[in-house]
């Protein structure tokens, strides 16, 4: 660089430099032309003319290591081809090269032995007696990976081992191995077969046999070996039963929860933890609350080891000990637990503001972990507490976890909010304004963790919303929620996550039941629209095409269910670009899926033909894969002039289609139209479960269109005075009026009588009853399976 810095770059100064270049001589590299030689090729080379097992031990005996791999990881297909031969002249080979193999060829053998094992080649006594011997002699490999690699291998087939093998090839080795004058390796995969084989004996053969080894591991002077062995105690005590675990693994226990290593007392507590259901009242009390309490008291002075992990058990270990609590102690461990869910955070709080220069990077990842940890057990704690006085007790700890400044806590926290919301079922109004806060949170993680359950956490608040809970007011109940989920969508627009988009867009299909269908008209349809139009992720438009025909469905009014059609129809099937008609496309499908067979005839049969003599072959190759379900919307003779016009296209197709791909297709679906069954007017057997369903729709369709009629007229009726002479007058003003609209209804088949006799006021009246009950239905049912439980539809 300094070089650079002198150089003069003046006329004279760089003839010099180009001089001084060409004085330079390039060294010519020899350049090679293949990636290998002649000789090595030749060594490479194989008699084509061998088998597959004389080529694999070819390869094993004089290949190269590469070669020798490949046959290894070839093993199990050469056992299901030929076992007999592969037994007696490929696994000797293997037994011989696995000796002096390097670390890659060793853990594919491991592998290898694995599926063979798992693909049942050979019975379990051939197997053992094969490859069983070749697993224990590679089990010390001095590479800690491959060891490793082996005894997972040795562990599965210890499941399917008889008990005799295991104790005599097993077994009875363990014992010498296990000693304190083998290597450190050697007694690690001891104290992890041992934890293996307290499943396989009964429970005096492991007293007899396995305890002392046990005992003699736990008290072993090396840190690592305590370590392994107190974590498989978990093991052996679910293998000797309650009474050994109280005399035996406990005290082990104890002991090792005092150790000096670290390491062995957070193995001893999460232990201790994982037996708390296979200890009595008088052990948990006497033994295992005081281990508790000091490994409490010592998180925060001298042992921050084991604060991440007693963070992630205090749930669980709070509910298991919650029937030798005293009401003291009950309000100590709440406290701890509110403690470590704030720790870190006390110079956001205004306290210690040198405390976080002081602290560590890991130290700081270590309290964000903990506060992590809280979030995952507030369920727990909420049990703990009893719902009842979740908003005395742990709201305030809510709040802040909700608010953490750390992601993975607010994460967390969004995860298990439906957990909290079923818990606090009729309380669940108190935590109203978190779901707006994670609703419009900054990170898109913490939003699609909170969609996953999000219809059912709007459910429990709708139904369990306090005071203004109900069908007439439940949008009251959660006042910001409107403007969250419409942040939320846009902020999941403007971002590269597109999954995120779509699985939102996908669960705003529940809104319908949850807020007023003004406010999905002028807040969220057209909205679905814009993204049909203008997003240009496939899966999102579909997502978008889907929720906007759940609202068109659920929509109650009449003017605004025909302006949204208009819109599809003008917009998507007439749009200028073909993509948008693709997405009209679509959108039918789903207008066939949700709504009845009529609906579809009436308002999108002839647009979907018109697509026959679009412009682009895609758009015509798609309506052609469509028209075996628009043809299954027929029903005849009510549709035969629908069926005429659809036969018609498809011929036009046949004589003009220039297209050969297209051509192919209409062929291909004119043989599936020709094997099709029309449904006719009336039920048929083969088509009842089908018309039924049809039927419903269709009822639910009539229904909606009079509950909107009938209520007009309630609402005219409730207006009246309340004068005598002013009641008549409006009597027979409101009878001449109801006899035109009956006139003008009769197209839309709404039933009903237009005289003004008594009994046609009963019949109104029931009708209304009876819509009004469909109604509030309709408003609230579960989410699970919107598609399959009864829904109002509009007629037309």
């Amino acid at each position: 660089m300094v070089f650079f810095s002198r150089m003069d770059f003046s006329q004279g100064s760089l003839f010099g430099y180009i001089e001084d270049l060409q004085e330079l001589t390039i060294i010519e590299r020899p350049v090679r032309r293949s990636l290998k030689t002649p000789e090595e090729i030749e060594r490479l080379t194989v008699d084509e003319e061998l088998n597959d097992i004389e080529r694999a031990v070819y390869l094993l005996s004089s290949g190269q290591d590469i070669q020798g791999t490949s046959v290894v990881a070839n093993l199990p297909v050469l056992m299901r081809q030929n076992p007999a031969e592969t037994l007696r002249r490929v696994l000797p080979k293997i037994r011989e090269v696995l000796h002096v193999a390097g670390v890659e060829m060793q853990l594919t053998a491991a592998v290898s032995f694995l599926t063979v094992l798992q693909d049942e080649s050979v019975s379990i006594h051939t197997y053992s007696h094969s490859f069983l011997h070749i697993i224990l002699q590679n089990l010390e490999h001095r590479d800690a990976g491959v060891s490793n690699a082996w005894l997972e291998t040795l562990l599965a087939v210890i499941e399917a081992l008889p008990k005799e093998t295991i104790r005599h090839e097993i077994l009875n080795p363990l014992v010498s191995k296990a000693q304190i004058s083998q290597t450190l390796q050697s007694r690690l995969v001891s104290c992890k077969i041992m934890g293996k084989l307290a499943y396989k004996f009964e429970a005096h053969i492991i007293k007899r046999e396995i305890l002392p080894l046990v005992k003699s591991l736990c008290q072993d002077v090396e840190y690592e070996v305590r370590t392994c062995m107190c974590r498989q105690l978990e093991h052996i005590a679910q293998g000797i039963g309650t009474e050994l675990t109280k005399t035996v693994v406990l005290p082990e226990l104890v002991e090792l929860a005092r150790d000096e290593g670290s390491s062995v007392r957070l193995a001893a507590f999460e232990t201790l933890v994982n037996l708390l259901d296979m200890f009595d009242a008088d052990d948990r009390s006497q033994t295992v609350l005081p281990l508790v309490k000091s490994f409490c008291e010592k998180s925060f002075k001298a042992d921050e080891s084991i604060l991440v992990s007693l963070s992630f058990h205090l749930g669980k270990l709070c509910n298991g000990l919650y029937g030798i609590f005293t009401p003291e102690q009950h309000l100590r461990f709440l406290e701890f637990y509110k403690k470590l869910s704030t720790l870190g955070l006390q110079q956001e709080n205004g306290h210690n503001d040198n405390q976080l220069q002081l602290q560590t990077l890991e130290q700081e990842k270590k309290y964000i972990s903990v506060r992590k940890n809280c979030a995952y057990n507030f369920p727990a704690m909420i049990v703990f507490v009893d719902p009842k006085n979740f908003h005395l007790e742990l709201y305030s700890i809510f709040f802040c976890l909700c608010h953490d400044p750390e992601v993975p806590v607010r994460y967390t926290m969004a995860i298990s909010f439906y957990e909290v919301a079923k818990l606090l079922n009729s309380g669940v109004y108190t935590i109203h304004k978190e779901l707006v806060t994670l609703l419009q949170d900054e990170s898109l993680e913490v939003l699609d963790a909170l969609v996953g359950h999000l219809p059912e956490i709007l459910e429990l608040m709708t139904t369990n919303g306090g005071e203004n809970s109900g069908s007439e007011s439940k949008l009251l109940s959660i006042p910001d929620l409107i403007p969250a989920l419409t942040t939320a969508e846009q902020r999941a627009a403007t971002s590269l996550k597109w999954r995120t988009h779509e699985k939102l867009l996908q669960k705003y299909a529940c809104l319908p039941h949850i807020i007023s269908s003004d406010q999905i008209y002028y807040r969220f349809l057209h909205r679905m629209l814009t993204i049909i139009l203008t997003n240009n992720v496939l899966p999102v438009q579909k997502a978008a095409a889907r929720t906007l025909c759940v609202y068109l469905r659920y929509n109650r009014k009449q003017e605004q269910r025909h302006e949204v059609i208009q819109k599809l129809i003008e917009q998507l099937g007439q749009g200028k670009s073909y993509w948008n008609r693709l997405r009209f496309l679509d959108t039918c499908e789903f207008i066939m899926e949700l709504f009845s067979k009529s609906f579809f005839c009436k308002y999108f049969f002839l647009p979907v033909l018109e697509l026959t003599h679009d412009p682009v072959a895609n758009v015509r190759m798609k309506l052609c894969y469509l028209l075996p379900k628009v043809k299954s919307t027929l029903k005849i003779p009510s549709d035969k002039h629908l069926l005429q016009q659809l036969e018609l296209c498809i011929r036009k197709l046949l004589c003009q289609e220039k297209d050969k791909d297209v051509l192919t297709i209409v062929k291909r679906t004119v043989l599936e139209l020709d094997r099709m069954d029309i449904s006719l007017d009336a039920f048929q057997k083969r088509f009842y479960e089908n018309d039924l369903l049809d039927q419903e729709k269709e009822r639910q369709e009539h229904l909606l269109l009079e509950m909107e009629q009938l209520e007009k007229e309630k609402q005219q009726s409730e207006g009246r005075s309340t004068n005598v002479n002013d009641k008549i007058f409006e009597k027979k003003r409101r009878d001449n009026k109801t006899s035109s609209v009956l006139a003008k209804s009769m197209t839309l088949s709404v039933s009903g009588s237009s005289s003004g006799t008594s009994a046609g006021k009963e019949d109104k009246k029931s009708k209304l009853v009876r819509s009004q009950s469909f109604s509030t239905q309709a408003l609230h049912p579960k989410y699970s399976n919107i598609d399959k439980c009864p829904k109002y539809l509009f007629a037309y």
